[in-house]
């Protein structure tokens, strides 16, 4: 490069942070398409649940699904602005992800408060605590690719932090979309192995952001 052209260069006005607009769209565009490759893996593996029809009518269906849906609203907000230069994420943020997991233990503890001490571990344990957080770690790798692909365009600093919080949105549209084939309805259950599921989804996430998200 010539000296003439590298003092134009360093001369020019750093780019915006990309606008709200083409945040909105690549994050739509990602969950949309994360969504429906988790979605069509879980049902292509595993399957809806038979009583799905019948199950939809049970309130504690809907406060098992908003769980990981919370969790997923929450992720996407601070992975949002984890994906822009320059941006904070706030306390706020950070408050709003922990929140549907502490209510979700204090429904947990209080179900398991109310039976008796050798029904616990069966509450806790269910039927499929052996593979629950397994499948939805698996069932979220589409989701990550898609998410990621929206963080990466949106040229991210803190690579680690942000494929943490992409990962975990990730994890939250799997566990979404298990909600559709778990048998298991019992807030002791899910509080722990969607829980860590996500989790895990979130350390691929971490592991993965210095490479993918790079830019």
């Amino acid at each position: 490069m010539k000296t003439d052209d590298l003092i134009d260069f360093l001369a020019r006005e750093p780019a915006p942070p990309p606008g709200r607009d083409i945040v909105r769209r690549r994050f739509s565009l990602g969950i949309l398409a994360g969504m429906a490759a988790s979605s069509l893996l879980m049902a292509g593996l595993l399957g809806l649940r038979p009583d799905l029809a019948q199950v939809i009518h049970d309130p504690m269906f809907w406060i098992r699904l908003a769980f990981p849906v919370a969790i997923g609203a929450a992720a996407l907000a601070v992975t949002v602005r984890l994906s822009r230069p320059g941006d904070r994420v706030g306390g706020g943020r950070w408050f709003a992800l922990g929140l549907p997991i502490l209510l979700a233990w204090g429904l947990a503890a209080v179900m398991l408060f109310e039976v008796p001490a050798g029904a616990r571990v069966a509450l806790m344990l269910g039927h499929t605590w052996k593979v629950c957080s397994t499948l939805i770690a698996v069932l979220s790798i589409p989701s990550i690719v898609a998410v990621f692909w929206a963080v990466r365009g949106m040229a991210p600093v803190r690579l680690r932090l942000a494929g943490a919080a992409a990962g975990l949105l990730a994890g939250a549209m799997a566990a979404t979309s298990y909600c559709l084939h778990c048998p298991e309805m019992a807030p002791p259950f899910w509080a722990a192995w969607y829980l860590l599921g996500m989790l895990v989804a979130g350390g691929l996430g971490a592991l993965a952001g210095p490479r993918w998200l790079r830019w």
